[in-house]
């Protein structure tokens, strides 16, 4: 809808917003990627045409009338699904014997290495030096590596 950066993220804080408020409300699973589809393109319609007056501000929660603790919450939620989905995605994409070392090291309780070992077929002592290659797969993939920089940057 030719928005800048800015509104885009914007549009986006908001819409992701509004999808928390309404979380409670949600019936049919399905219908979530009509709804979120829809109210992006609200959104991005009420920042293109500010003159809508008060029927924007009914869709739109206003920073100002959000309680701090309440907005804290609701951005530490958002930002920790976030970075599960990031790393869901980028688990997906790892190669089957990487997901499998990672699952098991990640077991609770904790799996022994002679365990691990036998499961995979993997010598005790090439477990770190693998996990260590998986792991790195894993920040390499773009959703991880995006995540990194923000984070980066913001520090």
């Amino acid at each position: 809808m030719a928005l800048d950066a800015a509104d885009t993220a914007d549009v986006g804080q908001s819409v992701w917003l509004q999808l928390v408020n309404h979380l409670g409300e949600i019936r049919d699973p399905a219908a979530l990627p009509g709804w979120l589809a829809t109210t992006t393109r609200r959104e991005c319609e009420r920042v293109l045409n500010p003159t809508q007056g008060p029927h924007a501000a009914r869709h739109a929660p206003d920073a100002g009338n959000i309680p701090d603790e309440q907005a804290t919450t609701i951005e530490q939620g958002l930002l920790v699904a976030e970075r599960h989905a990031a790393l869901r995605e980028a688990f997906a994409h790892l190669p089957p014997c990487c997901q499998q070392l990672i699952a098991l090291l990640i077991e609770d309780p904790p799996v022994p290495y002679a365990e691990i070992s036998a499961r995979l077929g993997i010598p005790v002592g090439s477990i770190g030096p693998n996990r260590r290659r998986c792991l790195d797969k894993l920040r390499h993939h773009p959703a991880i590596a995006a995540l990194i920089n923000d984070q980066a940057q913001t520090a």
